[in-house]
């Protein structure tokens, strides 16, 4: 194990599991503007992913040739109020239990029992369900005999498969535009749906390639105050392969790991 590598282990290792509240505080600004009441279901939610893309904080790690951290730190982890919202309850379990705690400070904790569960409540996809289920599907979820999947983790397992490593995302975004002037309003009374669906995938593949450059962008930043002249090579190398992944595709297997850890 290099020196590099051992670095990072050990700052992966020492980091503490916390509990981020600036994603759901971010998706919670958005829903509130009004601004999905204008739109379709599919676009409103690829807004939504396009705001987070934009507002999230950029963490660049020391010595990290890949980067992209799904907090603003490393063991930062965001929370889904749009699907399953934490209570007070809640975070006092996460923060005090003995394996797999996740620490949060009391402005987290205050931020979720006056902003985000108020706002959430009755409207996330755990209530929209449980509210059509009968009392013994309750009573029984209440006694432990099953357990709900999406309670668990966030939702999403996917890496768009191989596609990553021919195509970047303008290529991507021309295939969706072509399909959307082939829609066929005549004969296709799918066709309007389609379309949403469509312009909600440029959308989101537009706050993806934003969210890059902004990596791009914070690394020159952090290379423009490096002393250490190989790291500043490094760093400078790191933002250019920002700028190019995953809005084109990848054209050395380096840039191939960071479409994906993007992705």
């Amino acid at each position: 194990m290099n020196e590099r590598i051992n670095k990072l282990r050990e700052q992966s290792l020492e980091a503490v599991p916390t509990l981020s509240a600036e994603r759901a505080k971010l998706i919670t600004t958005f829903y509130k503007s009004g601004e999905v009441d204008k739109v379709s279901v599919p676009v409103a939610r690829a807004m939504a992913f396009k705001y987070l893309m934009t507002h999230k904080t950029i963490c660049i790690n020391e010595g990290e040739l890949i980067v992209g951290e799904r907090g603003e730190a490393p063991k930062s982890t965001p929370t889904y109020p749009e699907i399953c919202i934490h209570s007070t309850q809640d975070l006092e379990i996460l923060n005090n239990r003995e394996k797999i705690s996740f620490k949060s400070d009391t402005a987290t904790k205050d931020m979720f029992k006056n902003e985000i569960t108020p706002y959430w409540s009755g409207r996330s996809i755990r209530d929209h369900i449980f509210s059509e289920m009968d009392q013994s599907w309750k009573d029984a979820f209440k006694a432990g005999v099953f357990t709900e999947f999406m309670e668990q983790r966030a939702p999403g397992h996917t890496v768009l498969g191989d596609k990553i490593y021919k195509k970047g995302l303008a290529d991507i975004k021309e295939e969706i535009r072509s399909a959307i002037n082939h829609l066929d309003f005549y004969n296709d009374t799918n066709a309007y749906g389609k379309r949403q669906e469509l312009e909600a995938m440029l959308i989101t593949a537009d706050g993806l390639i934003d969210f890059a450059h902004r990596h791009a962008q914070k690394i020159r930043e952090v290379a423009g105050k490096e002393a250490d002249n190989p790291r500043k090579e490094e760093l400078q190398n790191i933002a250019d392969i920002c700028e190019h992944v995953p809005e084109f595709a990848p054209r050395t297997f380096y840039e191939a790991l960071q479409y994906y850890w993007f992705v």
